[in-house]
């Protein structure tokens, strides 16, 4: 019996260091392959005193075309690309189809606040938020599944805002 509790033991935690790997793997993938999108952000206070230096990021896509209250609670926003790679807002969707030519897939959840499109804080460390206060869009690279990885903020120049 006793060996009977090792190996279920060990084997889950084989699958357990297994998901996490392939979870890591899909993570850096989304960070080199995927597609860098833009979305301006809307002014919010960057402090907490729980938690530090962060800046809340509220998208100002995610008020695009809210008209519509029935959304369903999770689904797709369908989204253009301007030549700079910052965000339109054409449409929301249930499913990954129909999906035009030059159209993008990111993934939305429906809050109390409003709609999310992936993260909504970023974190720095304390004492560099003055660096951050020039960031006028939120940079995240997204998967051909439309899963979203908040990868730093830019400027108003299009250009990445260092650490």
């Amino acid at each position: 019996m006793k060996n009977i509790k090792t190996i279920v033991i060990l084997f889950n935690l084989v699958c357990l260091i297994g998901y996490i790997n392939w979870a890591t793997l899909h993570k850096e993938r989304t960070i080199s392959d995927g597609t860098l999108m833009l979305f301006e952000l809307r002014p919010v206070d960057p402090r907490s005193l729980m938690q530090g230096d962060y800046m809340d990021l509220r998208y100002a896509a995610a008020n695009q075309g809210r008209t519509n209250d029935k959304l369903p609670k999770f689904g797709f926003g369908v989204v253009t690309l301007d030549e700079n790679n910052v965000v339109k807002l054409s449409r929301y969707q249930e499913s990954k189809i129909p999906l035009e030519e030059g159209e993008f897939l990111i993934k939305y959840a429906k809050h109390r606040r409003g709609i999310s499109f992936g993260a909504e804080s970023y974190f720095f460390e304390e004492g560099t938020g003055e660096r951050f206060e020039e960031g006028k869009y939120g940079g995240l690279r997204v998967d051909d599944e439309g899963k979203s990885i908040l990868i730093g903020l830019y400027d108003e120049d299009f250009k990445f805002i260092e650490l």
